[in-house]
């Protein structure tokens, strides 16, 4: 071989070289994986990773094409029902720089919108999440929170209006609520203008704790109360075994603001579907993640409520429901 051949060679060798590391290069850099997102789970109170509402966000995250473990991690923090606890969580979660921090109530919410003004937030509350501050509006949220508004302390007027119908011999009605909750007394004064309306007397009974339940129920029986109306509050959904149970054992008909608690054993619920839009908060996830903005994306709202009647216990009360309400119930637990 020539020289000059050689020296050919050697050029086409090193050409050829130079064009496979530019080549391989981007291939390898694409197959790099990109990091895992991470969602940050800021709770109020206790998390009960088997409850129906969390498995509906975990339906709605994987319909959006995350999987927890296999293409997306989420970090857990719960309060407890210390609320005081969680603008601590808040700015931890912020600390480990979070992709995006979901808070399912509004003390979570709130406590998320004050620790950052730019990881998203897709939040689901009880209240006007304008009123709340939370956003500028429904249509155009703004800024880096949007989700769901379950639009549940609105409904207390409505339900004590169905335990009158159920209870028609009940006079003396009596009100549960959490004095921790933001929203206590704004549900107090439309529970009182709905008693007002119906010229019934309300007695307003409060438990923040667990350790306070007990002693509200003993309170309704020292005060004659012939039905009970408990306050929506993500608390009360943690202890709502605890609540059904005291009801059943004291007698009590009550009213809730969710199935979940019909179904487990209590009278009535009327409120929209929790776990139908616990599930929509998990879409609303995955859109963000990937790359919607939390400000294009309206805040939503239920469009339905569900009427549910447990009649089993409404036999053990000794009630028979009335068949206007049979008609209107969605659903009939025998």
């Amino acid at each position: 071989m020539l020289a000059s051949d050689r020296g050919l060679g050697l050029k086409r060798r090193n050409f050829m070289t130079v064009l496979a590391g530019g080549v391989a290069y981007p291939l390898m850099a694409g197959m790099q994986q990109k990091p895992m997102p991470v969602i940050g789970f800021l709770a109020a109170n206790t998390l009960d990773p088997n409850a129906s509402n969390i498995a509906a966000f975990h339906q709605g995250l994987s319909e959006s094409g995350y999987v927890e473990g296999q293409n997306v991690a989420i970090e857990y923090r719960a309060a407890e029902g210390q609320f005081e606890r969680l603008p601590a969580f808040a700015a931890e979660l912020v600390g480990r720089k979070v992709d995006l921090i979901f808070a399912p109530t509004e003390p979570a919410a709130r406590a998320a919108k004050n620790s950052t003004a730019t990881i998203p937030i897709v939040f689901g509350v009880s209240v006007d999440p304008v009123a709340a501050g939370l956003v500028a509006s429904f249509a155009r949220p703004g800024g880096n929170l949007t989700g769901v508004s379950f639009m549940m302390a609105g409904l207390t007027p409505k339900r004590i209006e169905l335990l009158s119908e159920l209870v028609p011999p009940a006079s003396v009605f009596a009100l549960l609520v959490n004095p921790n909750n933001p929203n206590a007394e704004p549900i107090i004064q439309e529970m009182q203008e709905a008693a007002r309306v119906k010229g019934v007397q309300l007695h307003v009974l409060k438990a923040g704790t667990e350790s306070e339940i007990d002693p509200a129920f003993a309170t309704l029986i020292q005060l004659h109360v012939d039905a009970l109306v408990e306050g929506a509050d993500s608390f009360f959904s943690s202890r709502r075994d605890q609540l059904v149970a005291l009801a059943a054992r004291h007698a009590i008909p009550a009213s809730y603001e969710s199935r979940q608690f019909a179904e487990a054993g209590g009278l009535i619920s009327y409120g929209p579907n929790i776990s139908a839009l616990f599930r929509l908060l998990g879409t609303y996830v995955g859109k963000i993640l990937n790359g919607a903005k939390p400000a294009d994306l309206p805040v939503e709202q239920p469009t339905r409520f569900e009427l549910v009647v447990n009649l089993k216990t409404a036999q053990a009360l000794g009630l028979t429901v009335p068949p206007s309400i049979l008609a209107r119930a969605d659903e009939v637990i025998e």
